[in-house]
């Protein structure tokens, strides 16, 4: 079950008509903190991500099933997603829970490290086209503002020179 101040800000999220992914991404912080609380662990960063998108859809966030991936993934984030928009609420049992958390306290927790984070953005990216970044880089910057906007260049600026120092 997720946090309630999760919920709180997913749902601030969606009220300033951010993006499901961003709404999501609330839910896959959550899962993060746990693994560096040392609540349990995961076995990669991916399954750290891939719970929280599961919480998130669960809790009625309305991210769509993955277009790619296995079927067993794709079946399940239906599941998730329909269970999520379905009002209904059924007791989880207790059973599954604890088997589940059992499981996870038995992993790593290097899953949520700055490292581990990174790898897994840059091969994210890296999969991307170019084209792709860009209209993403573009979008960001149109919703963030002209305070953010300015924080941002001046963060990259920051990172440019700290790149030109190293080289």
């Amino acid at each position: 079950m997720p946090e309630k101040e999760t919920l709180e800000r997913a749902h601030e999220d969606e009220r300033e008509g951010k993006a499901p992914s961003t709404q999501a991404g609330e839910f896959v912080k959550e899962e993060m903190d746990h693994i560096r609380e040392g609540k349990h662990g995961a076995r990669s960063t991916k399954q750290a991500i891939a719970i929280g998108l599961s919480k998130a859809r669960r809790a009625g966030v309305k991210l769509a099933p993955p277009k790619k991936g296995s079927a067993r993934t794709r079946a399940q984030a239906r599941r998730d997603y329909s269970k999520g928009q379905s009002g209904s609420r059924r007791k989880t049992s207790a059973k599954r829970s604890q088997a589940t958390e059992r499981a996870l306290k038995r992993e790593g927790r290097s899953a949520a490290s700055h490292k581990a984070l990174s790898r897994q953005a840059r091969g994210a990216a890296k999969k991307r086209s170019a084209a792709s970044r860009h209209n993403a880089a573009v979008k960001a910057s149109r919703t963030k503002g002209s305070a953010g906007r300015k924080k941002a260049a001046q963060k990259a600026a920051r990172t440019r020179s700290s790149r030109r120092k190293a080289a």
